[in-house]
This record gives structure tokens, sequence and C-alpha cells, in this order.
């Protein structure tokens, strides 16, 4: 008889991993997200974290928070871990996220948040003060090319001498062989070291796959040009870092 070699269904994986954590009070131990890569490496982290309170933060994060004003687009919010303190210091927060579970979960802990992705934003968002890629979200950036669409995207919904603050992570900051061998295989493609293309797993339940950007600062700098954003200050921390990008139109 021949094997069944069954795929996962295609759906909300993250989404669903959020609303398990929440409807059990936020406990750790109960959800977990599976990150797998397209050389069969899996991650597990859980799915707590996407909860964790300010004072949890890590330090890129928190430098980065430190300098928002004014109305704020939170580009994956999930669960809502950054706009919710944001809110209760009095600044309008919009959160987007890509994941309809991401967006139930995000309202009824009290954000503003609406289902979109960063390749097509929602027409009636306005615009912002300061747009947030937060928790390593400028991996959002996916790649060169992407990453151009994505920038002009959200300078279209950034008033001029706004800003965006992200955090990233150095690739190369790892002795992992596994992670090692993967950069000399995207090198020998044609893709930069740091581009992963990923999918969330839970259960049998699958997101589809999608380019995931690590990025060092000086191949940020790179994608910046010709981009209506300047880097204006970087913060530094092991392998994580924080950027302020002001709009200049």
């Amino acid at each position: 008889m021949a094997e069944d070699h069954r795929r996962p269904v295609i759906g909300d994986a993250f989404g669903t991993i959020l609303k398990r954590c929440m409807d059990v009070g936020v406990a750790a131990g109960v959800a977990h997200e599976i990150v797998e890569r397209d050389d069969g490496y899996l991650g597990v982290g859980d799915a707590v974290r996407y909860f964790a309170a300010d004072d949890e933060w890590s330090p890129v994060d928190r430098w980065a928070c430190d300098r928002a004003t004014g109305r704020v687009l939170d580009v994956g919010c999930g669960a809502g871990r950054h706009a919710l303190p944001l809110a209760r210091k009095g600044h309008d927060v919009v959160g987007l996220d890509a994941s309809p579970g991401a967006v139930d979960v995000a309202t009824r802990r009290g954000v503003t948040a609406v289902l979109g992705t960063v390749e097509q934003l929602p027409p009636a968002l306005g615009s912002f003060d300061t747009v947030l890629l937060l928790g390593n979200n400028l991996g959002l950036l996916a790649g060169p090319g992407h990453a151009r669409t994505v920038l002009a995207n959200l300078a279209a919904a950034t008033r001029p001498g706004g800003r965006l603050l992200g955090t990233g992570l150095d690739p190369h900051h790892t002795n992992d062989e596994a992670h090692l061998a993967y950069h000399d295989r995207n090198r020998q493609r044609g893709r930069l070291p740091g581009q992963a293309r990923l999918r969330i797993r839970d259960g049998a339940v699958a997101t589809e796959w999608f380019d995931y950007l690590f990025v060092p600062l000086a191949e940020l700098r790179e994608l910046l040009a010709e981009t209506p954003w300047h880097l204006r200050q970087a913060f530094e921390h092991e392998a994580g870092y924080a950027v302020h990008l002001d709009h200049r139109p």
C-alpha cells in the first residue's frame, strides 16, 4: 500500500496559537509557535511572549517604543503587546496584522486593530506620525525588491517628518552550523544570506510560505537607498538592533 503523505491544511496557524494562549489566561507552556524553514529546520517558541508586558520587552523594543510620537501604526501587531502600553500612554494607536486571529485577539484586549498587509495597506487607515516594525518585524521587508515596495507603502502612510521605528536580528551573529549552511545556500541562489523562507505551524495547520529577512545594519542601509527613509539612529544589543528612520519625501 502506498504511503499517504498528507500536507498540512493551509490556515491561520498563528492566530489560532494566539487565541489558545489567551483563552487559558495567557499561561506559559500551553500554546507554542512552530516556525518551519524551507530546509526543514524547526524553531519552537512559547506564544506567551506575544503578550509580554512592557517591563518584559527586549532592550531594542523598549528603545524603539520610547521614541514613538503622535499617531502610531503598529505593523504586525500580533496580540498587541506594543500597541496596548503605547495607547495607555496617550498615543492613538492602530494595529495592523495579516492574521485574522491576531486581529481578533488584539481587539479583544482593547487594541484598535485591522486586517491587512504591508503589501496592501487598507485604504482607510489615514496617516501616521510613527510606524512600528517591532518584535524583529524588519523581517517583513522580506528581500531587496520587496523591501522597496514595503518601505514605499509605509512612507505613503506616514506624514512628512514622521518616523519608522523597527527592530531586527543580525543573521551573522551565530555559530549554528544549520544557520551557516542556510546562509551559504542563500548565497548560491542569489539571495541575501539572512533571507528565510518560513511558515508557521500549529498541529496539522500551516500558514502559506513567506519570506522573512534577517538583515545586518550594513545591508539595511543599502536597502534604504533610493527610498523615502533615512537612517537617523541605531541601537545595538547582542544579536538584535533597533533603528529610527526619518521620513524624507
